[in-house]
């Protein structure tokens, strides 16, 4: 039999003269909710329309009734001809979307959409978002902002914190109920402890100085006014050049607070860093060259084509194998058609000792690395006897190569010992500042100054240092 899904509007006003004919005439009309302002409208004009709240009642989440609701109509048809008529358009209604999936024979008379009655009431126009309070969370929201169906005090407190999250809670928002609104803070929305399914928010689009909560987007658009005509004199006068030390010095102080396990630096630094990241695609954007959304999908595609053992067919049941199928697959990406390009593809102004432990990793998938880190450390004293040989000649530029193969030997060793050398390094210099300190400390209690002190006197306060 034929199903025909009305959108009735906000009230009855709103409800299309083709609509309100065809829920009167026919015999069997299902009304979404009697709750609503426009629901209770319908039944006192005379439409002889059954309300399906009852179903409310045993449904645990939204999902679970838009499911019982469609199969409540569904099933009906089997029988007879039906109508069902739903608050604002039949594009609001979750099911009937179930319905247009699961049924042959449907018409479909559309309505004035609650967003549209929502934002024509406080004069907003344009493009807009709209969605469910009860898909809010996984909905990708951006203003203007409509969110409807907010029909209980729980509801109004899970859509407050969702969109206090994106947008601060000191936002200003319009609260409708039974058609009127109030402009309140956003921090008020659940204030009241009667909600129904009349009630909704409605948030204006805002400039970039009236914002206090931010996204991407956000940055990429400030970024573009500080490079404008009238922007910021040193911005605009950046190039893509001029901001390679300030990305690697934000990469560093990210990283050292890291290491000094400093959540606010951590929360500063990372902003900081993602700032240059949106700087140089700016300036790329400004070459014509790529844009931010393409550098946005070019990683996320990387991510979901490396992660074969989540979104493909491979398994890994380890970090280690996982790694190994980043990597499998990376040199297929990368077309890599040798062991010796795989190497050479290493950043050469990594750090060093960075640089030197990648590379030695990369040997090894090409089963050309020290069987263990007890055979490094054979390697190791084999190079500290060349180095000695050559500390006894004046040729410095094989001294320079000597000392450099040992370092690597040591590279090696801290590798194969699960160690990461750049970072044991700076583990050891930074207990050698302490250690100087303290040194230092010693000779000057003793009234001594360290200038004045031989190297054996200095080596005796040192070690002494270290007792502490």
């Amino acid at each position: 039999m034929k199903i025909t899904l009305i959108g009735a509007g906000s009230s009855l006003d709103n409800l299309t003269l083709a609509g309100y004919e065809k829920a009167k005439r026919s015999e069997k009309v299902f009304l979404r909710t009697a709750l609503s302002k426009v629901g209770k409208e319908i039944l006192e004009s005379g439409i002889n329309a059954q309300p399906l709240d009852y179903v409310y009642e045993s449904c645990r989440n939204f999902d679970t009734l838009s499911k019982k609701l469609a199969k409540v109509v569904l099933d009906a048809s089997k029988a007879q001809d039906v109508v069902y008529l739903v608050d604002g358009d039949v594009t609001d209604d979750v099911s009937c979307s179930i319905i247009l999936k699961k049924h042959k024979d449907v018409e479909v008379i559309p309505g004035v959409s609650k967003a549209t009655y929502f934002l024509s009431k406080v004069g907003i126009t344009g493009s807009y978002t709209a969605c469910s309070a009860y898909d809010v969370k996984s909905s990708k929201l951006t203003l203007p902002l409509v969110v409807y169906d907010i029909d209980s005090q729980f509801i109004a407190s899970e859509v407050k914190l969702a969109l206090s999250d994106l947008y601060g809670d000191e936002i200003p928002v319009y609260k409708f109920k039974n058609g009127d609104f109030e402009k309140i803070k956003l921090y008020e929305s659940d204030f009241d402890s009667h909600f129904d399914y009349s009630c909704a928010l409605v948030i204006d689009r805002l400039p970039l100085t009236g914002k206090t909560r931010f996204d991407l987007d956000d940055l990429h658009d400030i970024v573009n006014v500080l490079r404008s005509e009238n922007g910021c004199p040193w911005d605009r006068a950046q190039t893509k050049e001029s901001i390679r030390k300030d990305i690697v010095e934000e990469a560093y102080e990210l990283v050292d607070a890291i290491n000094r396990n400093d959540e606010d630096g951590m929360l500063e630094e990372s902003g900081d860093l993602i700032l240059q990241a949106v700087f140089s695609s700016v300036f790329a954007e400004e070459r014509r060259s790529f844009t931010l959304r393409d550098a946005l999908s070019g990683i996320c595609s990387k991510l979901i084509e490396r992660h074969t053992h989540i979104f493909g067919a491979d398994k890994a049941t380890n970090a280690e194998s996982a790694l190994e199928i980043w990597d499998k697959n990376k040199q297929k990406e990368k077309g890599f058609e040798s062991g010796g390009e795989y190497l050479e593809s290493v950043p050469t102004n990594f750090p060093a000792l960075m640089r030197a432990q990648k590379v030695g990793s990369r040997a090894r998938k090409f089963n050309m690395d020290f069987e263990s880190a007890v055979a490094v450390f054979e390697k190791v004293q084999e190079e500290l006897i060349e180095v000695k040989a050559e500390l006894l000649t004046s040729d410095s530029k094989k001294l320079a190569e000597e000392i450099g193969d040992l370092l690597f030997a040591i590279v090696s060793l801290a590798r194969l010992s699960g160690l990461e050398s750049e970072e044991i390094l700076n583990l050891s210099t930074e207990k050698f500042i302490k250690r100087f300190k303290r040194t230092e400390e010693l000779i000057i209690n003793d009234g001594k100054v360290m200038r004045d002190l031989s190297a054996e006197e200095i080596d005796g306060y040192y070690n002494a240092s270290k007792k502490d």
